[in-house]
């Protein structure tokens, strides 16, 4: 019997000096990170990297838990989630934000990054760029850096090879007045449909082509049904990095410096995959026998004179004195990196 309750002693003592290994070691400040990627995309395997080195650099006391595929809801689910601080975190494209913050749907004007990737990270990250995250302050949301994935690229069922090539023309775009104008400008008509719907909108000719990155037409198979690729890179397609403000102003300052660093220190990687999965994406692609051309630098910067001012006008049109400010720095900032 004595050695019975010396052995519940024993195992109690265990128990007790266990729990406190555990609860010692347990992450202080935990954040659950939605986003609409599968676990192999880019996106993904940037963030699962983030998450390591943040806790190792926090002393395991910042500990995120990354949730792909739509895990945590769809893209609105999730931002509404952070605003209310059901979730703590989310990875949005900047595309399904324009109705939580209209200011940053000036991502959504074409060729708003110029086509070099160093002059367009030193957009991103410049005055502009930080001028951009700082509109989601009265919005809900923390945001604290901007991912690149990718560039919109066009496909058809017609020729698309010169800019005359377009007018006539039909191509899907999202619910979006600048995408509409985008299209409007060099005489194309644009429709907006669900993104579900689109495989059989272009086989069945409701619409002649669309615009998407390239390792997305291939996911979704989408050059089965299309003739034509112009790799055009007109549209950007910016990741926003979010945060629930309370749980972000709940972490001591040096915890913040380390999120953002290494948020910052992860982004090239992001790209650099991002690059890779359009390459092979191409090549699967072309594969299938598509017609892929490339736009020249004279169409380019015809494109982007043509569409600019109606996109520009229908973005203010929305924005407000916020995007007029945005758009005022923009138009300083994008001259002086060009030139």
């Amino acid at each position: 019997m004595k050695f019975f309750a010396r052995f519940v002693t024993f195992a109690l003592a265990l128990c007790m000096v266990v729990g406190g290994v555990v609860s010692a070691n347990a992450a202080k400040y935990e954040a659950r990170i939605g986003h609409l990627e599968s676990p192999l995309q880019p996106r993904n395997q940037g963030l699962e990297k983030v998450a390591k080195l943040v806790n190792e650099r926090t002393g395991g006391e910042v500990e995120f838990k990354i949730f792909p595929s739509s895990q945590l809801g769809n893209q609105r689910q999730m931002n509404e989630g952070v605003q209310f601080g059901t979730i703590e975190g989310t990875v949005s494209p900047a595309a399904f934000l324009g109705g939580f913050n209209p200011a940053v749907s000036i991502m959504d004007i074409p060729f708003i990054l110029p086509a070099d990737r160093a002059k367009a990270q030193e957009l991103r990250q410049g005055t502009f760029g930080k001028a951009v995250l700082k509109t989601f302050d009265s919005k809900g949301f923390k945001a604290i850096a901007t991912w690149p994935n990718g560039r919109k690229n066009l496909t058809s069922n017609k020729p698309i090879n010169t800019l005359a090539d377009y007018k006539g023309q039909s191509f899907r775009v999202m619910d979006s007045k600048i995408l509409i104008e985008q299209f409007a400008a060099i005489g194309a008509s644009a429709i907006a449909l669900p993104f579900g719907e689109l495989y059989t909108a272009l086989q069945n000719g409701v619409v002649d082509g669309e615009e998407n990155p390239l390792d997305t037409i291939q996911r979704m198979k989408f050059y089965e049904v299309q003739k034509y690729l112009v790799l055009s890179e007109h549209g950007a397609m910016e990741d926003y990095i979010l945060f629930n403000p309370a749980w972000w102003e709940s972490l001591p300052a040096n915890y913040q410096k380390i999120i953002v660093d290494t948020f910052m220190e992860v982004m090239p990687s992001v790209e650099q995959n991002k690059e890779q999965a359009q390459k092979d994406a191409l090549a699967v692609i072309k594969k299938a026998g598509v017609k892929v051309s490339n736009l020249s630098d004279a169409d380019r910067a015809e494109m982007r004179k043509l569409m600019y001012p109606r996109t520009k006008a229908a973005y203010l049109a929305r924005a407000g004195a916020t995007g007029q400010r945005l758009i005022k720095l923009y138009e300083t900032e994008y001259a002086k990196i060009v030139k």
